[in-house]
């Protein structure tokens, strides 16, 4: 405000008095007096000269390093994401190579099972297959024995049969072996 007072005197000053008389006064705008142009000139100059070397010797430095900085800080962030996405892609290969990995040893460990069942069912079987064939051979001895233990009986039995009826037919006329021979070549003939 101080300003304005001190311009205002120094144009009451330029007018030749203190009344409202000169030609400056009665234009009012002392800017507008072309004997006030010089040194108004002057200091433009000088003010955009201060303004020029604040801007360059501090605010834009400074507002270059932001910049600089912030520039800096994205590309930090970008190779930091890229390096993420790197390790990311490598932990999905590694994955990847794993989970086929234990697929296949899951699939092998499956045949070797399935490969070891199957021996132990012919091994079973074979045994069992051999318990059976052994069965069957005692068995088959067994029912040998018990025909031949038959047929003697039956040959016993037609002996004695074939005695008492010839006995019967004609008493005291037929020998106990002659009998018993006649059975045995009825039998096996």
């Amino acid at each position: 405000m101080g300003l304005f007072i001190a311009a205002a005197r120094a144009a009451e000053d330029a007018g030749g008095g203190s009344g409202h008389g000169g030609e400056a006064a009665a234009s009012g705008l002392p800017q507008l007096d072309f004997a006030t142009w010089p040194s108004q000139i002057f200091w433009l100059i000088v003010t955009l000269v201060v303004l020029y070397l604040l801007f360059s010797r501090v605010v834009l430095p400074r507002i270059g390093g932001l910049i600089e900085e912030r520039f800096d800080a994205v590309e930090d962030d970008l190779d930091r994401a890229s390096d993420y996405k790197r390790r990311a892609e490598e932990a999905e290969k590694a994955y990847e190579k794993a989970l086929a990995d234990a697929r296949a040893e899951a699939h092998r460990i499956a045949e070797e099972t399935r490969a070891e069942m199957q021996r132990e069912v012919e091994a079973a079987m074979a045994r069992a297959d051999a318990e059976i064939a052994a069965r069957a051979a005692e068995g088959e001895k067994r029912i040998k024995e018990i025909r031949d233990a038959a047929a003697q009986a039956v040959a016993e039995v037609a002996a004695e049969t074939a005695q008492a009826v010839v006995a019967a037919i004609a008493p005291g006329a037929a020998d106990e072996a002659a009998v018993r021979a006649a059975v045995a070549s009825r039998l096996e003939g």
